[in-house]
């Protein structure tokens, strides 16, 4: 088997386990339940599956657009409208999937996950037309405003390569005149409508990080967890969560130590600026002789 199709069998795998963690998890999700229960619960789904979490879960809930993942003793129940949205990888090729629930039963929050999971379809089927950027976030737009909302301007699809979550070219969800197409490649697509301004901000910390440098650092338990992040996620993100249960809580103190010594990038919690809410659709294509969405 040539590298390219083993590539391509790992990308489809990928996505054919982000698809059925989506559909075991949605009926599983009631108000009041601990994000944190949730999120351990898609986790060692994935796991269970031979696959591997690509990024930390995403539990975030109405304003919060996105990076707001439990810490390791998060009391945080699911209530509002929440946004799901995790990651699954083989070999560090990626599956990036994405949905929202209304656990309110409001009928705004149903229009709002009508109105991105609208606009993934038409941007989708737009793409498989080989139209452009620019048209592809044109669709994502007209589709928003057409149930009365905005896409979030500052947030974006984008590609991947192995081990790498966002790499290369960025999907926007507004009208450019972007005339570039998506060559051959790994592509997420993710609209987030909001019925407020349509940008979010950077808030809190998240507890989710990134390795940007391998240099050394003195302390022996901050390079012990340093070698281990290197090792076992390389360049895809993780969350602190992940390593208090690996190596107990002094692990939080070699994080802060780690990220004041320039190894890691912690991510912050993106918050739509007029607090309003925020719903989210993502799936994941393989653009190759033709486009296969991979974790639908």
């Amino acid at each position: 088997m040539t590298s390219r199709s083993k590539q391509k069998e790992k990308i489809l795998q990928a996505g054919k386990i982000a698809s059925e963690v989506k559909e075991w998890i949605k009926p599983q999700i009631k108000k009041g339940m601990p994000l944190l229960e949730l999120a351990e619960k898609i986790e060692n789904k994935i796991k269970e599956l031979k696959g591997k979490p690509a990024f930390p879960t995403n539990l975030s809930i109405n304003e919060i657009a996105a990076h707001y993942t439990p810490s390791y003793n998060d009391e945080t129940k699911a209530s509002g409208l929440l946004k799901v949205d995790f990651g699954v990888h083989v070999d560090g090729w990626i599956a990036d999937t994405a949905f929202s629930v209304d656990l309110e039963n409001n009928s705004e929050n149903k229009k709002l996950i009508e109105a991105s999971e609208k606009a993934l379809k038409n941007a989708i089927r737009e793409a498989e037309k080989k139209s452009s950027l620019g048209e592809i976030g044109k669709v994502i737009q007209e589709t928003m405003e057409s149930y009365k909302f905005s896409p979030i301007v500052n947030l974006t699809g984008h590609e991947m390569e192995e081990y790498e979550l966002h790499a290369g070219l960025t999907i926007m969800n507004i009208k450019t005149t972007n005339k570039e197409k998506l060559s051959e490649g790994l592509y997420a697509i993710e609209p987030f409508a909001t019925n407020g301004s349509g940008k979010i901000y950077e808030g809190k910390p998240s507890g989710i990080y990134i390795l940007i440098d391998s240099k050394n650092v003195r302390n022996p338990t901050a390079r012990e967890i340093l070698d281990f992040i290197a090792d076992e996620y390389q360049t895809l993100p993780f969350c602190s969560r992940w390593l208090v249960k690996k190596f107990g809580i002094k692990s939080l103190f070699a994080l802060k130590q780690l990220e004041e010594n320039g190894n890691l990038h912690q991510y912050p919690q993106l918050i739509e600026v007029s607090h309003a809410k925020v719903s989210q659709a993502e799936n994941t294509i393989l653009v190759d002789d033709k486009i296969i969405v991979t974790s639908e």
